[in-house]
């Protein structure tokens, strides 16, 4: 069972060590790593192409933003499996794809599974900042502001080739991973598995996170994913329960 790990990247030599050192040390050996970046000029490039033979494909081309990026890799992913790992994240141990690949196995109807997250200071990735525990999906979560880590989020290829890849109309920019994770939960309804492990170190500071202004026009996005998608939901309902999710992952 092939595994296609997807990064994207842009002007990411700082922190893309970590994420591609912690891809290679896998245990799980079928694995593809994809990297597509957005014509770095920052090193990125010369770094990902001295350690060309760790990856299957590299897509090298200015892009429309990073979900735009991520379909790219979509399109060329062979594994059965697909999972996305940001330049500037890692997986918390050199088991985890095993985990994911057991998980498939033990169930072959499964169709996506998901785990925790885990924050972390950008330089010191040992100091715990937030702890995401999603827990079990059950129909109706997305409306009261749930929704599972994206990095931990692996699915067949099949899903995607049903059901769509990201939407990048500029209506959901910031929230496109929670559209398409509430897209194939709440609406197509596929098999999914919550595994209770950590699997992803995310660096604190990530696009979607970095300010006020952007985490509320992530939670906007959704927002109007649901009305799109016809879930009902009350905006102060669940802007109250984003908050009670949001203080529990700081305890």
């Amino acid at each position: 069972m092939k595994i296609s790990i997807i990064t994207v990247t842009y002007n990411s030599i700082k922190y893309i060590k970590d994420c591609l050192a912690s891809v290679k040390s896998q245990s799980y050996l079928d694995i593809e790593h994809i990297i597509v970046d957005g014509a770095s000029n920052d090193g990125t490039l010369s770094l990902i192409e001295s350690k060309r033979e760790q990856f299957a494909t590299i897509i090298t081309k200015p892009d429309k933003g990073v979900y735009h990026a991520m379909n790219k890799g979509i399109e060329v992913a062979k594994g059965e499996i697909v999972g996305f790992l940001n330049s500037d994240d890692f997986y918390a141990t050199n088991e985890v794809l095993s985990s994911v690949a057991k998980t498939f196995s033990e169930d072959k109807d499964l169709e996506a599974c998901y785990s925790d997250l885990i924050y972390v200071d950008p330089v010191d990735v040992f100091r715990v900042k937030r702890y995401v525990k999603p827990g079990i999906f059950n129909l109706g979560d997305f409306s009261k502001g749930w929704c599972p880590p994206h990095p931990t989020f692996f699915v067949k290829r099949s899903v995607y080739e049903r059901h769509g890849k990201f939407n990048v109309d500029k209506d959901f920019d910031l929230g496109s991973d929670a559209e398409l994770m509430m897209r194939f939960l709440e609406v197509k309804k596929i098999n999914v598995k919550y595994v209770p492990e950590i699997w992803v170190k995310f660096r604190v500071g990530g696009i979607s996170n970095k300010s006020y202004k952007n985490i509320l026009k992530q939670n906007f996005a959704i927002l109007k994913a649901l009305k799109k998608y016809n879930l009902k939901t009350n905006y102060i309902y669940f802007f109250f329960n984003k908050l009670i999710i949001k203080v529990k992952e700081f305890f």
